[in-house]
């Protein structure tokens, strides 16, 4: 019982930063207003994939060796930034584009399910600073000497509970009303979603180099 009060207090800790507007938030909603909801929910899972990952790197103690091997993490994080503006130059690129020619509807090319699970998952991991995160809060929340059943079912718990919440949010950004208003503000909302990423991924950069150079 004391090991599902600990998993029951992590999964809570996880599920509200995940509830936290950034750019996972901002993809998910726009690939299932903008394409359909079977692709929002694709994007859901490979969020939910990506809190997994981190989980398990985070139990495994790479975590660590990203805090000790200061140049190692400092690459992933620069890499994660360029990433991140790359992706936000893209929506920006495609703010004013009608939408049946983003979507490629009338080209046959309208986005496979599987790129936008992939777009999500490399959107998930593209910032280091979330498998720190999870580090903290295990290390916070979680015995000295953890059950066993208790680590290996933190990493598809996680994964649940991420994939759930993007679920919610797909399935709400997917509704013909949302669709709606995104019709009527399509530059406006892509302009913002470009800025809050590609933001994010200057500030990631930023940060990067800053260290790097201490």
């Amino acid at each position: 019982m004391a090991s599902v009060g600990i998993l029951a207090g992590i999964l809570f800790a996880i599920a509200i930063g995940a509830m936290s507007p950034g750019p996972s938030f901002i993809l998910v909603s726009r690939t299932s207003v903008l394409h359909s909801r079977l692709h929002g929910l694709a994007s859901a899972l490979g969020m939910g994939l990506g809190g997994a990952v981190f989980a398990t790197l985070a139990l495994v103690g790479l975590v660590a060796l990203l805090q000790q091997v200061a140049w190692l993490y400092l690459l992933l994080k620069i890499a994660g930034g360029l990433y991140l503006i790359y992706l936000g130059v893209r929506i920006w690129q495609g703010a004013r584009v009608p939408l049946s020619d983003t979507q490629g509807e009338s080209l046959g090319q309208r986005p496979s399910v599987w790129r936008s699970f992939g777009m999500a998952f490399a959107t998930q991991v593209s910032n280091p600073k979330t498998a720190v995160v999870y580090a903290s809060i295990f290390a916070a929340l979680m015995p000295a000497d953890p059950p066993t059943v208790l680590l290996l079912a933190l990493p598809p718990a996680i994964f649940a509970v991420e994939a759930a919440w993007y679920a919610i949010v797909a399935l709400a950004f997917s509704a013909p009303r949302s669709q709606r208003v995104y019709l009527r503000w399509k530059t406006w909302v892509d302009g913002l979603a470009a800025l809050v990423i590609g933001g994010l991924g200057l500030r990631l950069v930023g940060e990067g180099l800053v260290l790097f150079r201490r």
